[in-house]
């Protein structure tokens, strides 16, 4: 009996140790959250550098790259919210990631989302025109993620959460403009079906009108402590990126300074755990910095950066200051996946292709008929279809969708439209990538964002599905 009785109490104990070395479950609808922002900036220099036609290469970093990530937890739920600083990652470094994320911290794969801001100047980890894949950055990357979910999901405390929406008109401008007869509008592919030019010259006579809208929201997720210490704040501005980072330089560009200024500006800098600000793209597909309709003399290197980052944050301070917070939230997260068809070239579209290259010659090309006939031979081995991952996440009364692509500001608006939830926001490049997303509109326009090649591929219906899909996951999440 004595014997019975003391592996008792060993069980009872081993239990109470168990439990208590792992992170308690919220009690439903109360919330835990965690955030860690985990460097990425490359070890080794030199590396290629995405976001150009051409290969280019970094030898130093001007500023940390970072996987900014937030874990939110509400009874059974948790989930995971991760902004990369890079141009674009593939869906299969996001899958292991997740993957390796989920094995030590329990959350589903399908309840963590990991997106790109579209910084032009991180390290190459998605092939697109002629650069090169960084492979050992790509497996640091991998690993980095995974690594950074799990330290903020061991950093879950009591938190509250608040939701906002600030507005800022003046950093955000149409790219795509409607051009006066006499502009050339000749495509890569010696056609003059165009009628649309991405970024003209500014304030050039030619100008007529921008071909699509803005979309000046800032909404914004702020998460506490329940005593009020800030842990972390994710906003969302669809705006592509700013530049202005100097030749062999890194920079997570305006998003990296946005997440420092605003830390400034609530004076999060000394947190413990350390505050996280994290700002996601949008939908900036045809939206970029620049004031076509006035010009502006350039700018010297990183000035434009740090002013739009303090104009965006202070809009997004108005909002934050006037936040309310619960501690009691539903979190709901689903994901899908759509296929989609895939713009192939023709026969004789090859043959042209081929006939140019041997022409050409050895690479790296500049000439854009050149560049354009390679992604034709490229774009003429891929699959027919190809399958996209959709998220849709509830957080109390804030909606939020992500897809692949760069996406374009008319898909962004029709979905906050559209959407169950008031505010709605949407995150693009996340789980993937897959190009450009025009709407069949934007595609009868032409443009550089409509070319055929790896930045833009998808059938032209793609965007009508993948807007349907996602305003039916927001349906799915709301009930």
């Amino acid at each position: 009996m004595r014997m019975y009785i003391l592996a008792l109490v060993a069980i009872v104990l081993l239990a109470t140790l168990t439990i208590s070395s792992a992170p308690a479950l919220a009690a439903e609808g109360e919330l835990r959250a965690g955030a860690f922002a985990m460097d990425i900036t490359p070890r080794e220099f030199p590396v290629e550098s995405a976001g150009s036609m051409t290969p280019r290469f970094a030898e130093i970093a001007n500023d940390p790259l970072y996987a900014r990530c937030l874990v939110l937890e509400s009874g059974q739920t948790t989930i995971a919210l991760v902004i990369c600083d890079s141009c674009m990652i593939p869906r299969e470094i996001f899958d292991e990631a997740k993957k390796r994320a989920s094995k030590s911290t329990n959350i589903p794969t399908s309840h963590i989302l990991c997106s790109a801001t579209h910084t032009h100047t991180a390290v190459t980890a998605a092939r697109t025109f002629q650069s090169s894949v960084e492979e050992d950055y790509c497996k640091f990357l991998t690993g980095r993620i995974a690594e950074g979910i799990q330290k903020a999901h061991s950093q879950l405390e009591p938190a509250r959460v608040g939701w906002a929406v600030g507005n800022n008109p003046r950093q955000v401008f149409n790219r795509r403009w409607y051009m006066r007869p006499g502009f050339d509008l000749t495509d890569p592919f010696d056609g003059t079906q165009d009628t649309v030019r991405m970024t003209p010259p500014r304030a050039n006579a030619k100008l007529l009108a921008p071909a699509g809208p803005t979309d000046p929201e800032i909404p914004i997720l702020s998460v506490q402590s329940t005593d009020g210490r800030p842990i972390a704040l994710l906003a969302n501005y669809s705006l592509h990126y700013v530049g202005g980072v100097p030749a062999k330089t890194l920079s997570a560009d305006y998003f990296g300074e946005f997440a420092r200024q605003f830390t400034d500006l609530i004076g999060a800098k000394g947190a413990s755990p350390a505050f996280v600000g994290m700002m996601s793209n949008g939908t900036s597909a045809d939206i970029n910095n620049s004031n076509f309709f006035e010009g502006a003399p350039r700018a010297d290197p990183f000035v434009q950066i740090r002013l739009v980052a303090n104009d965006v944050a202070k809009s997004a301070l108005a909002a934050y200051n006037r936040m309310e917070y619960v501690d009691k939230a539903p979190i709901n997260m689903v994901e899908a996946e759509v296929e989609l068809g895939v713009r192939k070239p023709t026969p004789a579209e090859i043959v042209r292709a081929t006939k140019i290259l041997n022409e050409a010659g050895e690479g790296p090309h500049r000439d854009r008929r050149v560049v354009y006939a390679n992604e034709t031979l490229h774009l003429a081995e891929y699959p027919d279809t190809i399958r996209l991952k959709l998220q849709a996440i509830r957080i109390g009364s804030l909606g939020i969708v992500s897809s692949p692509c760069e996406t374009f500001v008319e898909t962004g608006l029709a979905i906050k439209k559209l959407s169950p939830f008031k505010p709605t926001f949407t995150i693009e490049l996340a789980n993937g990538y897959n190009g450009y997303l025009p709407t069949a509109r934007q595609h009868a326009l032409g443009g550089y964002e409509t070319w055929r090649a790896k930045s833009s591929y998808l059938a032209v219906d793609g965007e009508t599905k993948i807007r349907e899909t996602l305003l039916k996951l927001l349906n799915d999440v709301a009930n």
